[in-house]
């Protein structure tokens, strides 16, 4: 048959369990990573280093209800100026 302690018990951890995660404190959330990013919303990874151009693509409405992916019109990098360029100019590939 049924045993009433065996309920009692799981009726007390299951309430026990709710009433923790409903009033118990909660980890902090750990801020989020600000990134660099260009005026078209995609960061500088995504832009060409040599001419500029923006590699990313969109999601944008091509027609009544439909959407698709298609290029970003980025042209060249409007966001910050990285450390690295604004200190030294880069090294790497080295000119002949």
């Amino acid at each position: 048959m049924i045993d009433p302690i065996s309920l009692l018990i799981g009726a007390g951890l299951v309430g026990g369990g709710w009433a923790l995660g409903r009033f118990g404190s909660r980890p902090a959330k750990k801020p989020a990573v600000a990134t660099a990013l260009c005026g078209c919303g995609h960061d500088l990874a995504v832009h060409d280093r040599e001419s500029a151009q923006c590699h990313g693509e969109t999601f944008r409405n091509t027609g009544v209800g439909i959407k698709a992916w298609v290029p970003c019109n980025c042209r060249r990098y409007t966001g910050p100026t990285p450390l690295e360029e604004f200190f030294t100019p880069p090294v790497l590939p080295p000119t002949p």
